[in-house]
């Protein structure tokens, strides 16, 4: 007999399926029968076998983090369609052409059709889909994040991690600030290293030039997921901007400081936990996809960042 498919669709980046394995897990406890398929980028694939969560993963994107315009989805209509993704009609009705016997999805004016829960902006994103599921009877747990250790070595354990790039300039805390934190870090030895995702080679380059790191600490053009997901979960720390490497610390509890604008730490932030430190000067909000820094992020200095990391407990 088949099994009856439950489809979810997030095809976002690595931070975004990371803030959503709570919800993953909490629908692959609710429907233990059912092939769950998750709709997200091919590359994200590994990640979503790590959650454990996840039977198949359809590959699914679109340029700049929108709605995709088609699914390759083969077969009778799924049993369940689950839109993580956003709350608006895209998505709505890319699932709905799909004939789902049940649609799990945000209300909107546009779609009203569907009789879902309400969308607060200012929710954090972990909170959300998991009171989203919850209106549709599905218990979840916000702080069900952990991953566990890959099987593969780290390249660098016990390292310091500078990550300085982003899914978006306005979230990239400057080189050279980096670069100084690199430099104290190693006076007070420290081995540090940078990593930085597919198309970060200039940030990474440029980081490791001014800080004169050697090239066996330098990882640019975008690690395989298991080799950084090793190195993060061996990692005395991680440094980063608000992006997926922040997630992925929090996922293998090791000890991290983020560095939040144009977006809030109330939204994306880590859960309160001493691990996890968070640097953020309140404003006025900035554009999370802008081409330049955000103020919020310029107004963070080099000892701040320095200060919280001495502010992290000694035991991972």
């Amino acid at each position: 007999m088949t099994r009856p498919r439950l489809l979810v669709l997030r095809a976002l980046g690595l931070g975004d399926l990371l803030a959503g394995v709570p919800a993953l897990r909490a629908l692959r406890r609710a429907f233990p029968g059912h092939e769950l398929v998750l709709a997200a980028p091919a590359e994200l694939d590994p990640v979503a076998a790590a959650t454990g969560a996840v039977d198949r993963l359809l590959p699914a994107s679109a340029p700049g983090r929108a709605v995709p315009r088609t699914l390759d989805w083969a077969g009778p209509p799924p049993d369940i369609a689950v839109d993580l993704h956003g709350n608006g009609p895209p998505s709505h009705r890319l699932l709905q052409t799909l004939h789902p016997r049940r649609l799990f999805a945000f209300a909107h004016p546009d779609t009203p059709e569907i009789a879902g829960p309400r969308w607060w902006a200012e929710e954090h994103e972990r909170d959300r889909w998991c009171r989203f599921l919850e209106f549709y009877g599905v218990p979840a747990d916000p702080a069900d994040l952990r991953l566990p250790r890959p099987q593969g070595a780290s390249p660098a354990p016990g390292a310091v991690v500078l990550h300085p790039g982003a899914g978006a300039p306005s979230r990239c805390w400057p080189v050279d600030r980096y670069a100084s934190v690199a430099t104290a870090l190693r006076e007070r030895g420290h081995r540090v290293v940078v990593t930085g995702g597919a198309g970060e080679d200039d940030l990474v380059a440029r980081l490791a030039k001014q800080a004169r790191l050697p090239d066996t600490d330098t990882f640019g053009g975008g690690l395989p997921f298991e080799r950084l997901s090793a190195l993060v979960a061996d990692a005395s720390a991680v440094v980063s901007g608000d992006t997926g490497i922040a997630h992925l610390a929090v996922a293998h509890a090791t000890r991290s400081v983020t560095l939040f604008g144009p977006v809030p730490p109330s939204r994306w932030g880590p859960p309160r936990d001493p691990r996890h430190r968070v640097l953020w000067h309140p404003g006025q909000e900035g554009d999370p996809h802008g081409r330049r820094t955000d103020p919020a992020l310029l107004r963070i200095a080099t000892d701040d960042v320095l200060h919280a990391l001495g502010q992290l407990p000694d035991t991972p």
